[in-house]
């Protein structure tokens, strides 16, 4: 019985630092929300980082894609709730600043970005996405 005990503690206890590691490493920064809409139209929320550079904001999607970025190619406009102000914006993907906004992202959220990169693979192929205001 203590065994078991220890068999599930443990796993259990482990994964719960896990989590609160996780948890303190991406919200510790500023963390925008990100509203986009899926294929039965319903408003889907995602919070990330984001990242300013030349009268822009970036988001950054890694290399695999993820659902958020999935339903940013299907719908194109999206909504961003930063600083208690939500606005619309479409999306330009540019790979081509990848290295820069990898390398600001780091400067800004330091442990979190290492963490995450650590845990989810490298940054190497992250595509950062330029928001462009909707009027």
């Amino acid at each position: 019985m203590k065994y078991a005990l220890w068999a599930i503690g443990v796993p259990s206890g482990l994964a719960f630092v896990f989590l609160a590691v996780q948890t303190v490493a991406s919200e510790r920064v500023e963390v925008i929300d990100l509203y986009t809409t899926d294929e039965l139209g319903e408003m889907q929320a995602t919070r990330l980082w984001v990242m300013d550079d030349e009268g822009y904001q970036y988001l950054r999607v890694g290399a695999d894609g993820s659902g958020w970025f999935d339903r940013v190619l299907q719908n194109g406009g999206i909504k961003v709730r930063r600083n208690g102000t939500t606005a619309s914006y479409t999306v330009v993907q540019r790979p081509d600043k990848s290295e820069r906004i990898n390398d600001m992202m780091q400067k800004k959220y330091t442990w979190g970005d290492t963490f995450f990169a650590t845990m989810l693979g490298s940054r190497d192929g992250s595509i950062p996405l330029e928001l462009h205001p909707v009027n």
